[in-house]
This record gives C-alpha cells, sequence and structure tokens, in this order.
C-alpha cells in the first residue's frame, strides 16, 4: 500500500506537472472506484489548482472540487503524456480510473488483481470526509515530546501504534517495519512502556527514514515510485536475506493477508517472534 513518503513525491510530481491545465474528460473503469453520488464529468473545464496529501489520502483541487484518492493495497498512480488515445472500457483491464488534461496528458489510477479496493471521492471539502476526518496526526510532522505523548496513552504494539491510521496518519507496514529496524526495537514492544531513550530513537528513526525516502524519490515519476520504495527497504519484504546492519538473517512474522520483517539481533536481542502474539495487530 502507497504512504507518506511516495505519495508525497507524487503529490510533489503532480503539482508540477499538472498544476494549471484542464480537465478534458475522464473515463472510469471500475465504477466501485467512485464513493460519492457527484458526477465525475463535473470535473471537466476546472484547472488543477493544488495537490496535497493527508494520511495515504491524495486530495487534487479542481478549482473547489476536490478528487480524493487512497489507493489501497494495489492501487497505483501513472501520468501518461501524451495521453492514451483508446479510451477506458468498463469492467476490462486495470485502469479503474482516467483523468484527461490539457493539451494531452492523463493521470491514470490502477488496481491490480481481483479485488478491488481503491477509492475516490469528489468533494467541495476533502477534510470532511469521515475517513479523512477521522485521521490522528501525521507520523512524520510530529516532535518528540507529542510522539511520547501518543505512545504513552496506549497498551497497544508499537508497530500497531505506528500504523493504525486514527493514531497516526501516513505509515504503514513497509515503512513501520524501516523505521523500528533504524529504531533498533521490537515490533512487539508495548508502546507505553518505552523508555525515554527509546522515544526518542524512534522519533529520530521516523525523522531519517522520511528524509531519506524523500531524497530518493524526489523527481521520480508516480509510476516509478514503488521500484524505487521498494530499492530503499532494508528489512520488509526481506525474509531471508542479510541485516544490512549486523548481517543477521531477516525474520518474519505473518499474520491475516500481511506480514512484518524484522532483525532478531538488531531489534530483539536475537530472540525470534511468535506469530500468535499478532492477533491484536493491523486491521
Amino acid at each position: 500500500m502507497p504512504e507518506a513518503p511516495e505519495l508525497d513525491a507524487a503529490a510533489a510530481f503532480l503539482r508540477e506537472r499538472g498544476t494549471g491545465r484542464a480537465v478534458t474528460g475522464v473515463e472510469v473503469g471500475d465504477i466501485n472506484v467512485l464513493k460519492t453520488p457527484t458526477p465525475v464529468a463535473d470535473l471537466v473545464g476546472r484547472r488543477l489548482e493544488q495537490v496535497r496529501r493527508r494520511g495515504k489520502f491524495l486530495q487534487l483541487d479542481f478549482e473547489g472540487l476536490w478528487l480524493v484518492v487512497h489507493l489501497a493495497r494495489a492501487g497505483w498512480l501513472s501520468w501518461a503524456e501524451p495521453a492514451p488515445a483508446k479510451p477506458v472500457r468498463m469492467g476490462r483491464g486495470p485502469v479503474s480510473l482516467r483523468v484527461r488534461l490539457e493539451p494531452d496528458a492523463a493521470l491514470v489510477l490502477t488496481e491490480a488483481g481481483t479485488r478491488k479496493s481503491a477509492a475516490a471521492y469528489l468533494t467541495p471539502d476533502p477534510d470532511g470526509l469521515p475517513q479523512v476526518a477521522g485521521l490522528g496526526p501525521e507520523a512524520g510532522e510530529l516532535d518528540r515530546d507529542r510522539l511520547a505523548a501518543v505512545l504513552a496513552g496506549t497498551t497497544s504494539r508499537v508497530k500497531t501504534v505506528l500504523t493504525d491510521q486514527g493514531v497516526l496518519a501516513g505509515m504503514g507496514n513497509g515503512w513501520s517495519d524501516e523505521v523500528l529496524h533504524r529504531a533498533r526495537l521490537s515490533p512487539f514492544a508495548t508502546a507505553n512502556r518505552l523508555a525515554p531513550e527509546a522515544v526518542t530513537a524512534l522519533h529520530q528513526a521516523i525523522a531519517a527514514t522520511y528524509a531519506a525516502a524523500a531524497e530518493a524519490m524526489d523527481g521520480v515519476a508516480p509510476d516509478k515510485l514503488k521500484a524505487t520504495k521498494k530499492s530503499l527497504y532494508r528489512v520488509h519484504a526481506r525474509t531471508g536475506l542479510p541485516c544490512p546492519v549486523c548481517g543477521t538473517d531477516i525474520a518474519e512474522v505473518a499474520f491475516a493477508e500481511k506480514s512484518l520483517q524484522y532483525c532478531p539481533t538488531c531489534q530483539t536481542g536475537g530472540r525470534r517472534l511468535n506469530d500468535r502474539r499478532m492477533d491484536r495487530l493491523l486491521k
């Protein structure tokens, strides 16, 4: 699932390429992607004025009518210039939504697989959407004391805190693995039991991880961001490969349809984590 660093990079790219361009057409490939009753045709003729991110949502302002997009687990954005000549066919192929912009460009939302969960909303009030209004503060914007207060208020695992969008917004499974590895913390550590120095390490790890991602993703086209993201991973999705810090094989805990990765030496004192303790983790 796209997370804050790559969505910030996508927003910056779209601001640079798309600001000031008017919508010339909107094509829907999956009717289920549309979550609000406002007709997509209402976008036509409106110019893109700003692009921003809130949590894992991209918010695009077309002269007061906002297109808010959540890419879910398998969705992604691409920028096409020139735009494809062939129109999108409903129910055929991976394209869920294509927004054509003058003179000959398109913003394309695709979603892989058969389980479609991506969402697009049209609204005059992007922060008023219940899905957005319920988000916690941005994980990458908290100072150390505010992060400490968040952690002190919950008995959840630290992995859960980092990925619960109602507590901290923007971070998901991938970057939370990276942050915890950089901070040398177990994903199973109880949030309100973290020592002050561990809280400091976590805060510094969030800042350093986001900064490194921002630098690597600067100017990268949206459809290339997934590959860039994967190239930055040191533990996530690297089960069985050596930890770049200590050389220990990266371990995994599987739960539901997801998994987390960690280094037993760097993060858990050599102990391997038990899958059965994951029942309270990410939804």
